[in-house]
């Protein structure tokens, strides 16, 4: 249909507002990639504005050169898989029972799983659990306690609700499938949206963690990528990477800029490389629950 003068102006208005809004998010991210390419004295120069000047990889040669980089990377990818597959499986156990009308007391078994959104022990009593559990600097540690998310149960239970039709698992009922047999071959199936969804906000979560790390684990041939990061980045300890003793004090700190930026984009380049290919799952999955009626 043909706009009108005034719907024209407020549509270039709009986009000129979205334009820039968006490049005000993806500079910061821009800028540390190409300073990562830089050479870290036109970096701290200020020279690095629109693309890398002085071609420069330092930042990777001593981020990759310090071991404890390779097992954080690794220890990140076990924590990841592993506790995304858990947190699937739980989720989905959890959300498909609460999303059938038939199941006897789904009221007050949401209203006790929603409760625990509000209203938890706190750090110190965590802490003694796990203590007690003997999971203190284990891999477990970092599964377990995180296994399930009660928001995310919600939204997949709506997501059952709404968008797989009754009259289909009524019909695989007929047929003689069980209930376990109509998730595996009828709901999850249909489910990919969810799934997918699912998978991302998991995965992120496990990616990114570092608190839980932080406060119970003590070995750091168990530490995730992002405790080496927090430590590069806020506590600056970086001595294995910057070599004093062979290179003047200025050239360190020059690296240490560099290697900062390094660390940055190695940390987050996977799940920029996961985002796109659950992005039209993800616009779908997120939009569970917005249409009534």
């Amino acid at each position: 249909m043909p706009q009108s003068r005034s719907e024209r102006i407020a549509s270039v208005a709009i986009y000129c507002i979205l334009t820039v809004i968006t490049l005000l998010v993806l500079y910061p991210l821009y800028f540390v990639l190409i300073a990562s390419f830089s050479a870290p004295e036109t970096v701290m120069r200020g020279e690095v504005w629109l693309w890398p000047k002085e071609w420069s990889f330092v930042g990777y040669e001593r981020l990759f050169a310090n071991s404890e980089i390779g097992r954080g990377f690794l220890n990140t990818l076990l924590y990841t898989a592993a506790g995304t597959s858990l947190n699937l499986l739980m989720t989905i156990a959890a959300a498909y029972p609460l999303s059938r009308a038939d199941f006897t007391g789904r009221g007050v078994f949401t209203l006790i799983i929603v409760f625990t959104m509000f209203f938890s022990g706190g750090m110190i009593p965590n802490y003694l659990l796990i203590k007690e559990l003997g999971m203190l600097d284990s891999f477990w540690v970092m599964i377990i306690p995180t296994a399930v998310s009660v928001w995310n149960i919600l939204i997949m239970r709506t997501f059952f609700q709404s968008s797989i039709p009754k009259e289909l698992q009524e019909a695989a009922f007929i047929d003689g499938c069980s209930n376990m047999r109509v998730l595996l071959r009828i709901v999850l199936p249909l489910s990919g949206p969810i799934l997918a969804v699912m998978v991302l906000f998991y995965a992120v979560g496990h990616w990114n963690s570092y608190f839980n790390a932080m406060i119970y684990l003590s070995s750091r041939d168990n530490y995730p990528l992002q405790l080496f990061l927090r430590e590069i980045l806020v506590q600056g300890q970086m001595q294995e990477m910057v070599d004093i003793s062979d290179d003047s004090l200025a050239r360190s700190l020059m690296d240490a800029e560099a290697i900062k930026y390094a660390a940055v984009i190695v940390t987050n380049l996977p799940m920029l490389m996961l985002y796109p290919f659950l992005q039209k799952y993800f616009v779908k999955g997120v939009m569970i629950g917005s249409i009534k009626g």
